[in-house]
Order: C-alpha cells, then structure tokens, then sequence
C-alpha cells in the first residue's frame, strides 16, 4: 500500500503546490491562514449584499434575507 517506492524526479522543475512529495512543516498554520482569510473576503462579500440588495416587489411571505436585509431593517425602524 502506498503506491511503490520514491522515485528520482528533475529538482529544476517549480511547482506551485511544492513538487513532488511536498509535506511542509507549517502546513497547519499555513491552512489557519488561508482559511481566515476566506472567511473575512466572505463576510465583505456579504456585507456589501446585504446593504446593496433592493427588492422591487415586498415577498408575500417571510423570506430569510429579510432579516439582514438593508431595505427590510430600515422599514422595520421607521415603523416602531
């Protein structure tokens, strides 16, 4: 199991997942990195929905964006 022994490979070829066998050492602390960063490019993105979404025609009945929604929030406000 494991598919055979290491076999020998060009040291002059760059790849940008590491080449062959790569096991980096800071591979936790690399994928932490990562995935911060996608989450805060994913609350931006979110963020900017929520204050830019209009909706033309009210829904009939609750919908979910409307609790987060910018058109929604500010009617609720002028009514209480």
């Amino acid at each position: 199991q494991g598919g055979g022994a290491r076999y020998p490979y060009p040291k002059h070829v760059w790849t940008p997942s590491g080449g062959w066998w790569s096991r980096p050492a800071n591979w936790k602390s690399n994928t932490a990195i990562t995935f911060v960063g996608i989450l805060a490019v994913a609350y931006g993105v979110w963020t900017v929905s929520a204050e830019r979404e209009v909706r033309h025609i009210k829904p009939d009945r609750p919908i979910p964006s409307m609790m987060w929604a910018k058109q929604f929030r500010d009617h609720e406000a002028k009514e209480t």
